[in-house]
């Protein structure tokens, strides 16, 4: 049977927070008997955006992330609470409202932190994908629905469908390693969770100084090479998608006219490395 999935694209979200307004417009003060109960004022963000800065001035970018209930289809708080939750046909995950009161060690069970506890009504509570929209005849939920840039993407796919469209498009989850199948996906997921290097090469052309364009660039761990790129108009370039770990990366530039240059960067975060100097062979 098709279930339902979102799909997350990192680089079109702008922090907007359409989503959590959104969330909180849909559920603030509003019981659905059976989906959930409403939800606090304050405390709460079922829907949320975190941000992360990355690099050193001038090379600075920020990445928005939009977190929620992943849906899992091996769902943690599915196996405690004594039947309160449960997943449904079409792949929502719901915490019911009447059984799971009192039943906190349903938050403790999700490794996302994504399960919120009442405690003026004593009930752990989540986003349910808007099943009470849905199943009045939605064709997404209301996050999709206010995303002004496309940066969320509401489909219904059987498990075969989106597993070729996460290979096929590049799609990861958030913390595979947790083993529970979430069916939130992102696209450009790097940007938040990996580190890049990047530089700005000059040489002498003419007697000056200039920035040079078009400048081989390697990247190798060990003797692996690891990626390749070459520097722009401005002499710049960046290599995304690296493990930040302490890892230590060897990179070489390369560029008819000018000597070879190399050197080691032990990467601890996303790094600029400043003006590298070719110099030249005659």
């Amino acid at each position: 049977m098709s279930k339902w999935h979102l799909i997350i694209d990192v680089a079109l979200c702008h922090n907007c927070s359409n989503c959590f307004i959104a969330c909180k417009d849909e559920h603030v003060g509003n019981d659905y008997p059976g989906y959930s109960a409403a939800q606090p004022l304050h405390g709460h963000s079922w829907f949320r955006v975190e941000q992360r800065e990355r690099g050193q001035a001038p090379m600075v970018d920020t990445a928005y992330l939009p977190t929620t209930c992943n849906q899992c289809a091996d769902a943690p708080c599915t196996q405690v609470g004594d039947g309160a939750v449960y997943q449904r046909d079409d792949g929502i995950v719901i915490i019911n409202p009447q059984k799971a009161r009192g039943k906190k060690e349903i938050v403790e069970s999700c490794p996302y932190d994504a399960i919120w506890w009442n405690e003026e009504q004593q009930l752990p509570q989540k986003w349910i994908f808007d099943a009470h929209l849905l199943d009045r005849g939605w064709k997404e939920p209301r996050c999709a629905q206010v995303c002004p840039t496309g940066a969320i993407t509401a489909i219904k796919a059987s498990d075969e469908e989106m597993h070729r469209r996460s290979e096929d498009e590049n799609l990861e989850v958030m913390s595979p390693e947790f083993g529970t199948s979430p069916r939130i996906h992102y696209r450009n997921l790097h940007l938040f969770i990996h580190d890049f290097i990047a530089g700005t090469v000059v040489g002498e052309i003419s007697g000056r100084q200039e920035c040079l364009e078009d400048v081989a660039v390697n990247l190798l761990r060990g003797e692996v090479p690891v990626a390749n790129t070459a520097t722009d108009v401005f002499g710049e370039f960046k290599i995304d998608a690296l493990s930040a770990d302490g890892t230590e990366y060897t990179l070489q530039l390369h560029r008819e006219g000018y000597a070879p240059f190399e050197m080691s960067v032990v990467l601890n975060g996303s790094a600029y490395l400043n003006e590298l100097v070719l110099k030249t062979t005659t």
